[in-house]
């Protein structure tokens, strides 16, 4: 502000040194001269006692300085005193003051002006404002007793950053159980050289708009987790995972019975066993005691209570203290004492409704935070479990697929331990992902004629439904083709075909995904010889008696459904008391490691698992768990055989020429064999003798020679009789009048069961007739 001092004839007295900056005039050039040389217009107004206004100044350099101007009189004198400034700055300090006084106005924004100690010098908060913040010594109570607030404000006034939208909660005398939020700002005030004087604070409400943020936080959070997982409990629990703390402090989730078991819940209504079980249950501290237990069980009958049916007609339940709700279930005690948790003071319950069916119930309690529950918390609840019911659902539906594949998979599936003369075989099968995607992987043990074995392990590409149908039919007709007693390159020659009938059938555009690997293994428990061939399936692994493990070299073939290549046999002797370890990719193919590394770890873990006096269920767990760190990305199947040996004094076996009078010597032979073994009860030496007798004859008198014939003795009698002709023999009934063909008939007639395989030289009958009471057999 510049300052004149002017006499009453108008002459200057008196100059500042604010006015001879403003003006570039010091004391001397304007001291003793008329007041009126400094304007630029005569005609401007003169400065009389009182008058005030505008007015242009001339600058030393020439121009032009527009101020406003107020003269005031000096009592006792009359000299006048001049005050003088821009007129910008003056109408700045107008409009700033107008803005102050607008603020101070305001009873939706908060104005605080606080001293260095935080001391609120004024402030334009009412009793009415912000839930009834208090002013109370000089102090913005509810904030500034806030230590990490005073603390921000206080960082404001030592650094002078100012510090914007801060989000404050406070909590009033008028409202005790609801909690306001403020957008609290703050600036540090400076006097003209810079030094700190104070503090400015500007507060708004945003408490419903943080709500509605907070609420569209909460449906996006229960967007993307609920529904993650295709398992109903999982699907549960990550319901109310999403609620607490996010709306509540407990909630669980109660489902129909039916549901948990793919079910579709039944539609009842009104009180009774509803068949609740507690799916799903979270709580922000331990669970209270005396209520319901958090765990998976059976929930207590419901009696005939408002709430029950007002949940089971899809309504949402809202109770903002417990008297509301002690009447919605008719102050009812015992009710009360595993529905009310310790504390809990207010309730809200929706229905988990989906597609016309009340699945069950999410309920949510608040025990800690005071504000009750309103139709704002019910809408948002109603809205989160319409969601959560239809995921519910889609996990129940399922779960009742998966159900239904899995057991026409295990329907599918053989027995996963058989015991034969030829071996003891264990089976393990782990779909993929943990059970969530049932495949075609498969593994068989089937007995075959003169107790040998065949081993088989596939994988049918493709996943579901679908690959778990082609197993089946490719299983029996495996079963089919073995009981031929093919060999087994001859064998996978004809699933091969039937697999490419399989991919002409399949529907347009899939032809191609109709395939499969296969490896069919045959055992024979007498020689101890191992006969394979590989449809492009991994090779077996062998863990000896001694516990060193070998591969077999086995040349695979193409894959099932390719054609037109041929399939390799591999030959190899497997001492008895050795592993035998058929496995598909799934259990070799896991993590970064290719197929060849695969089958070293597993070749590795069979080593270390598989030492002698283990058993095969024993391994076989050790070895899925150790590959068992991830969900498997494929099936796996593992059947694992411990091989036996028929001990040498229970085999005989002799050569005949064709000569018809060698049947006596066969008889003979037989007979003696028998009586060495014990077996020459009546009805076995009988029985045998006939047979041997008959088929001899017909091998010598068909056939040619030489004529080989072999006994085994175990549970079972086995009578081969090998021939050099290829022939197919038939099984005829004879007329009356007929001198032959009933020799045939009579071995159906005499033997358990009989048939005939083929060999690279001629051909083998054999028969089977049951030792009852032959003892127990001799294990090797």
């Amino acid at each position: 502000m510049a300052a004149a001092l002017v006499d009453g004839n108008g002459i200057v007295r008196g100059w500042s040194r604010t006015a001879a900056r403003l003006l570039d005039r010091s004391p001397a050039d304007v001291c003793g001269h008329s007041l009126r040389r400094l304007l630029v217009q005569q005609s401007d107004p003169t400065c009389g006692p009182g008058s005030a206004g505008q007015a242009l100044l001339r600058h030393r350099s020439g121009r032009a300085v527009d101020v406003a101007f107020d003269v005031l009189p000096l009592d006792g004198t009359s000299d006048l005193l001049v005050l003088a400034a821009p007129t910008l700055r003056v109408t700045g300090w107008g409009r700033d003051e107008a803005v102050v006084r607008a603020l101070l106005a305001q009873d939706r924004v908060g104005l605080g002006i606080h001293d260095m100690d935080l001391m609120t010098l004024h402030s334009n908060v009412t009793p009415d404002m912000f839930g009834g913040i208090r002013v109370v010594d000089s102090q913005l109570r509810e904030i500034i007793s806030d230590p990490d607030a005073a603390a921000a404000l206080r960082r404001v006034l030592v650094t002078g950053i100012p510090m914007i939208d801060r989000k404050q909660r406070v909590r009033t005398p008028r409202g005790p159980g609801k909690e306001w939020c403020l957008s609290l700002s703050a600036f540090r005030l400076e006097d003209a050289k810079g030094q700190p004087t104070g503090l400015a604070t500007l507060f708004t409400d945003i408490t419903e708009q943080q709500r509605s943020s907070y609420h569209l936080d909460l449906r996006h959070e229960a967007a993307t987790r609920v529904g993650r997982s295709l398992d109903v409990l999982r699907t549960a629990q990550d319901l109310v995972d999403v609620l607490v703390p996010a709306l509540g402090d407990l909630a669980w989730v109660s489902l129909a019975e039916a549901v948990l078991e793919g079910d579709e819940p039944p539609k009842l209504a009104g009180p009774g066993q509803w068949h609740l079980r507690r799916a799903a249950a979270a709580s922000v501290a331990p669970w209270p005691p005396g209520l319901w237990p958090p765990e998976l069980g059976d929930e207590p009958p419901m009696p005939d209570v408002p709430v029950l049916r007002r949940v089971q007609h899809g309504e949402t339940v809202v109770a903002p203290d417990r008297t509301a709700f002690m009447a919605m279930i008719d102050f009812d005690s015992q009710l009360a004492a595993f529905l009310i948790p310790e504390h809990g003071h207010s309730l809200v319950a929706a229905p988990l409704f989906a597609r016309g069916l009340v699945l069950g119930a999410v309920v949510v309690w608040r025990t800690s935070r005071p504000e009750p529950f309103d139709q704002a918390d019910a809408e948002l609840l109603t809205e989160i479990a319409s969601r959560g019911a239809l995921s519910v659902d889609n996990a129940r539906r399922y779960t009742r697929e998966h159900r239904e594949a899995v057991v026409l998979q295990q329907r599918l599936l053989p027995r996963a331990a058989t015991d034969t003369p030829a071996a003891e075989t264990t089976g393990f099968y782990r779909p993929a992902g943990n059970g969530a995607d049932i495949s075609g992987d498969w593994f068989e043990a089937i007995p075959l004629p003169s107790l040998r074995v065949a081993l088989i392990i596939g994988d049918v590409t493709g996943h579901g439904l679908p690959a778990t149908a082609t197993m089946g039919r490719l299983r029996a007709a495996i079963h089919t083709l073995a009981d031929l007693e093919m060999e087994p390159d001859e064998l996978l020659t004809h699933v091969d075909d039937l697999v490419q009938q399989l991919g002409n059938e399949a529907p347009h555009g899939q032809q191609d995904t109709v395939g499969a690997t296969c490896l069919y293994v045959v055992y024979d428990p007498v020689t101890g010889r191992c006969t394979m061939a590989s449809a492009g399936h991994p090779p077996p692994i062998v863990v000896r008696p001694d516990g060193t493990v070998r591969d077999i070299d086995v040349t695979p073939g193409p894959p099932l459904g390719v054609g037109g290549m041929p399939f390799e046999v591999a030959e190899t002797h497997v001492a008895p008391g050795s592993i035998l370890a058929l496995y598909t990719d799934g259990l070799v193919e896991h993590g970064d490691h290719d197929l060849a590394a695969g089958i070293q770890q597993l070749t590795d873990d069979l080593a270390a698992f598989g030492g002698p006096g283990r058993t095969l269920d024993d391994i076989g767990r050790s070895l899925l768990t150790d590959t068992s760190d991830a969900p498997a990305r494929d099936d796996i199947a593992l059947l694992l055989a411990r091989t036996r040996a028929i001990p040498s004094d229970n085999v005989a076996s002799w050569e005949f020429a064709a000569d018809l009078t060698q049947v006596a010597s066969a008889r003979e032979a037989t007979t003696r064999q028998l009586s060495a073994w014990g077996l020459d009860v009546e009805d076995v030496a009988f029985t045998t003798e006939l047979l041997v007798s008959e088929l001899v004859t017909n091998a010598i008198r068909y056939a040619g020679g030489p004529v080989g014939l072999r006994l085994i003795r175990e549970d079972v009698l086995v009578c081969e009789i090998s021939d050099p002709s290829n022939t197919q023999p038939r099984l005829r009934r004879a007329r009356t009048t007929d001198e032959g063909g009933r020799g045939l008939f009579l071995v159906a007639q005499l033997a358990s069961r009989w048939g005939c395989r083929y060999g690279h030289t001629g051909k083998t009958i054999w028969t089977e007739q049951p030792l009852a009471a032959a003892g127990a057999r001799t294990e090797q």
